[in-house]
């Protein structure tokens, strides 16, 4: 039998996972900075959680990438394609949290999409999202929170921003009704251009008079200033006022990354207001790197009755992610092990004080073969760890062990304490 992964999906070797742990919890720190509390969700939820029109949708394209499955008891289930749809039914199914809800969940999910750099068909999702608060301070918040994790994974990034309301406000003065298909076909724009959209929106049975007023209004660097001047609908008016308040707060809080795009679309159906999606300024990946939106009407349709729960938030796509970081720097490290501990005939003595090391919090590997010092030392720069302490009959005679910097080759004859101190300096 050839051993091979299923397609879209790939293992994280040790130097892939100890950048995606990096990442993680990079992003982890950066949402509790803002006041952010976790959350987890199962992987599974029933295949009408997931298809629901106020969720993805049954005709989005989210859900023919969504794995379906049944259970013994012959129910339709489905793999999560993203975590705010569980969100959504978790905030459903819990009425009585206190308001305003700031969650991050951080996991994994699925989608049978087409695969290329930067997508696969399982990858991790790091979300963001706040309930409860129809304020623009939520959605200026959440994006400034984006921004943050970025500049802490130094990644240079822009953040495209639109509002649902103001697309909806050009289809109505297009006289589309369809919008959700519309907006479907609009959100390929970037990847298939407007020739491609124009031919897309033809073949749905869309009139050639409707698509060039679409396209008269959707250009290209058009400013929010403009269109304000152009858009005739009182949808389209309520999304610009949106946006001139979202940016007002954007100023007041410094966030220099964010620009306007009248062309982003995102097309899911369950957004409602503001939209966002990140990209890379340069670099061959071309997938967003985050994105999300405001989505006020989920949750309420969950729970019925004509309810509206505000909510907005953020999703960080750690695939792109790290191949984004892939591209800036060569990954060498393969494991967290800052020094190699390397007995020569002191095993038991060497033990000890490997014990010692990470007593005091210093990741310490040890030689469990009995190997010879020169193989022991390839070992350890394979592995690229930094350091390796040789423990010798001589060194411990001297109470004392030798310090090898296993990138200069320097050594020095030190203490444990002394390793300790400058092991924690580096």
């Amino acid at each position: 039998m050839k051993l091979l992964t299923a397609r879209g999906v790939q293992d994280s070797p040790p130097e892939e996972k100890i950048i995606k742990n990096q990442v993680i919890n990079t992003l982890k720190e950066v949402f509790e900075l803002y006041g952010f509390a976790p959350l987890e969700t199962p992987i599974i939820e029933r295949y009408e959680t997931l298809a629901a029109k106020f969720a993805a949708g049954e005709s989005s394209d989210i859900m023919k990438e969504t794995f379906t499955l049944t259970d013994q008891g012959k129910r339709n289930l489905g793999l999560r394609f993203d975590l705010t749809v569980p969100l959504a039914r978790f905030i459903a199914m819990n009425p009585t949290l206190k308001m305003p809800f700031k969650r991050f969940e951080m996991g994994v999910v699925f989608r049978d999409g087409p695969i290329k750099a930067g997508r696969v068909r399982q990858f991790w999702q790091c979300d963001v999202d706040t309930i409860g608060s129809k304020s623009m301070l939520a959605d200026a918040e959440i994006l400034a929170t984006i921004e943050t994790g970025f500049n802490k994974l130094k990644l240079d990034t822009i953040i495209k921003v639109n509002n649902r309301k103001l697309l909806n406000g050009i289809l109505e003065q297009a006289k589309i009704e369809d919008k959700e298909t519309a907006i479907i076909a609009i959100d390929k724009l970037a990847k298939i251009g407007m020739k491609g959209v124009t031919e897309e929106l033809l073949q749905k049975d869309f009139q050639k008079k409707q698509i060039n007023a679409i396209f008269k209004l959707i250009q290209e660097n058009i400013s929010l200033a403009k269109l304000k001047t152009q858009i005739k609908t009182e949808e389209g008016q309520e999304g610009i006022k949106e946006l001139e308040e979202l940016f007002s707060y954007l100023r007041i809080m410094g966030i220099k990354s964010v620009k306007f795009d009248v062309s982003l679309a995102r097309g899911l159906a369950y957004y409602t207001g503001t939209i966002f999606e990140a990209f890379l300024k340069k670099g061959t990946i071309t997938s967003s790197l985050a994105a999300g939106g405001r989505w006020d009407k989920m949750i309420g349709d969950f729970m019925g009755g004509n309810r509206i729960v505000p909510a907005v938030g953020g999703s960080f796509g750690i695939v792109p992610i790290i191949e984004s970081i892939k591209e800036k720097e060569q990954l060498t490290k393969r494991t967290l092990a800052k020094v190699l501990v390397i007995p020569i005939n002191t095993q038991k003595q060497s033990l000890q004080i490997v014990e010692q090391l990470r007593n005091e919090n210093i990741n310490a590997d040890f030689d469990l073969n009995g190997r010879g010092m020169s193989k022991n030392l390839k070992y350890a720069n394979a592995l690229g760890i930094p350091y390796a302490i040789i423990i010798g009959d001589d060194e411990m005679k001297k109470n004392k062990v030798l310090l090898r910097d296993m990138i200069t080759g320097d050594q020095q004859l030190l203490s444990v304490k002394d390793v300790v101190k400058k092991l924690r300096q580096e």
